[in-house]
């Protein structure tokens, strides 16, 4: 791609030169995406400034899904399934029933009514006095105008009166909702703490419009904290960082700020793993039960191969039970033996299936968790900036504060807590040395068994994205992803397949990265391009 450094200049160059010739620069199309929401994304990035024209800006977007021109882009999305999607009139009980919450003779639903339209998983983890509250709180934005961003038959993705609301149904009727999630954008965040601007820090060769795009998204998500870092094997990385690692502190985010490594984590225990097979001490084949000795899976039969896949259908823990100022013994967490009553060779992402695969790795190596990870990757790659801590008091003092954005527009600081299962959430890392871990983890391994890692070995899912060996990939093969969140923080990780290149993104506030990742799919390190 052009490196001008004036952004209108390079979408220029990009429009008389054609669409990309690769599919790496590409992303797959998001279910079924609404053509009404990528209209008036081209306008918002049109009153941006970064493109001189409309037609450039959907011309841009064409060229981001794969598609030749904005016409072909519309004729591709005519023609995606039109399965009827079981989310959005689930959502549009949420809006009409509490859109008149706080004015006169408005009444809250009752435990029955909120039974017909949540799942009991959802009630269960959050009473219904409790998420009529919360829900209630939003009425103001849910007067707005609704927008469909995405939806598949049992996911959705809309906005609404300023905010970003996710949600998902149960597969059989009466398709209750199975999870909401609403976040506030930018403008909803009122916070005199992050009113005061401040210049975005970077370091390193950090590609063209990077800066802008932090900028840009810092202000559009409503962020405490971001950090946006990429490289490539062999080279150093560079990181760009903007807003504040502690804002009761005033203390402004820089690279040395470590953060909850949600998307490297998971990455760290799929490399152990494979360094285990690869030196002949665990078979991807075998019953994982063969060589468990701390817990044991309910089905003898679940081999390692599913549990790298989230194919194996293993329970996991509630999310009530994920974090907390120490890390208990796995067995405290899952009981002596892991239930598995989700269908085998169906992709369900599984933070027990991973929590197994932790004390696989621990008992082979015949070390606590944390120490056989840190012998197995974090110290061959040289990521000293990394670690599992064990209590939420060894954080140290360049641990970033995670925050929750309130309905008034303000942020509450989390309590400082870690992940429960060091596996899916415990690795505490920079974010230079998330890249670190994204662009050497293959030279840990054979290179046969590095290609298979990010080989899809599943089905094509909804969103069409497949399973590797532990890494989420593309339909085309091109793309691999980890990504992870939890109150504290939001992490994105992806791996051009071709090349190694690797883009990080990080957030001390639990939002949704996708809009912000994918304006970065552009954008990779210029040597290397």
């Amino acid at each position: 791609m052009p490196s001008s450094a004036n952004p209108n200049a390079a979408k220029t160059d990009a429009a008389k030169s054609g669409p990309p010739q690769t599919s790496a620069s590409t992303r797959p199309l998001p279910g079924r995406p609404s053509l009404r929401y990528l209209k008036l994304e081209a306008k918002r990035r049109l009153a941006a400034g970064e493109f001189p024209a409309l037609h450039d800006a959907q011309l841009a977007i064409a060229w981001e899904y794969g598609q030749p021109s904005w016409t072909a882009l519309k004729q591709r999305i005519s023609e995606l399934p039109t399965a009827e999607c079981q989310v959005l009139p689930q959502l549009g009980w949420v809006i009409t029933r509490f859109c008149g919450a706080g004015q006169p003779g408005w009444t809250a639903p009752g435990p029955g009514e909120m039974q017909q339209h949540f799942s009991p998983d959802v009630l269960a983890a959050r009473p219904a006095p409790e998420l009529i509250a919360a829900i209630a709180s939003a009425a103001p934005a849910l007067r707005g105008e609704l927008t469909v961003v995405a939806q598949t038959p049992l996911t959705a993705q809309v906005r609404i009166g300023g905010l970003e609301v996710f949600a998902s149904a149960a597969a059989g009727p009466p398709h209750r909702l199975t999870g909401l999630l609403a976040v506030p954008l930018g403008r909803q965040i009122t916070d005199p703490r992050v009113a005061a601007p401040l210049a975005a820090r970077r370091s390193g060769d950090v590609p063209a419009t990077v800066e802008q795009i932090a900028d840009e998204s810092f202000a559009e998500l409503g962020l405490p904290g971001l950090a946006v870092a990429g490289g490539g094997p062999g080279t150093a990385p560079w990181v760009v960082t903007k807003g504040w690692a502690d804002l009761d502190g005033g203390t402004e985010l820089a690279a040395r700020h470590s953060w909850p490594s949600y998307c490297g984590s998971a990455l760290v225990t799929t490399t152990a793993v494979l360094r285990l097979v690869a030196g002949g001490r665990l078979s991807l084949d075998a019953p994982a039960n063969g060589q468990l000795r701390a817990v044991r899976l309910e089905d003898a039969s679940i081999t390692v191969r599913e549990l790298l896949t989230h194919t194996a259908g293993v329970d996991s823990p509630a999310p009530s039970e994920l974090l907390a100022d120490h890390v208990p013994d796995l067995v405290s967490v899952t009981g002596p033996v892991v239930s598995c009553s989700g269908p085998r060779g169906t992709v369900r992402p599984s933070n027990g299936g991973y929590a197994v695969l932790s004390q696989l790795v621990a008992d082979v190596m015949g070390l606590p968790y944390a120490a056989a990870a840190t012998e197995l990757v974090l110290e061959p790659l040289g990521l000293a900036s990394s670690s599992f801590p064990a209590r939420s008091a060894d954080l140290g003092p360049d641990a970033v504060t995670g925050y929750n954005a309130n309905p008034d527009g303000t942020f509450t600081a989390v309590r400082e807590v870690i992940c429960t299962i060091p596996a899916v959430g415990g690795l505490w890392a920079t974010a230079a040395d998330t890249v670190r871990l994204g662009t050497g983890w293959a030279s840990l391994l054979p290179a046969p068994l590095a290609r298979e890692s990010v080989t899809p070995h599943t089905a094509q899912m909804s969103s069409g994205w497949r399973m590797g060996l532990g890494w989420l990939v593309s339909g085309r093969g091109d793309l691999a992803v980890h990504a992870g969140a939890a109150p504290p923080a939001s992490t994105f990780l992806r791996m051009r397949v071709r090349d190694g290149q690797v883009q990080v993104v990080l957030t001390n506030r639990g939002i949704p990265l996708g809009p912000l990742a994918d304006r970065l799919l552009r954008v990779w390190t210029p040597a290397a391009a």
